[in-house]
């Protein structure tokens, strides 16, 4: 299996207001505060037209679902 390519790293200024207005949002759907900016990049991307087709979807994160019972 081929390990995903590197994540790039930014430095990101918010005002506070903001920043804990998305923390809450964030919460609100079980995200990250990081995961939710990135959500949000790329609905806004894809929305205008400028989402690559080379983009990856955002990996799912926690627990993988469970696998469908069989016959018992």
């Amino acid at each position: 299996m081929t390990p995903p390519p590197e994540r790039k790293q930014v430095l990101l200024r918010l005002d506070p207001a903001v920043y804990e207005a998305l923390a809450r949002w964030a919460s609100d759907e079980l995200r990250s505060t990081n995961a939710q900016i990135e959500f949000i990049l790329r609905r806004a991307l894809s929305e205008a037209g400028r989402l690559p087709g080379s983009v990856a979807p955002i990996p799912r994160r926690g627990r993988p679902p469970k696998p469908p019972a069989g016959p018992e």
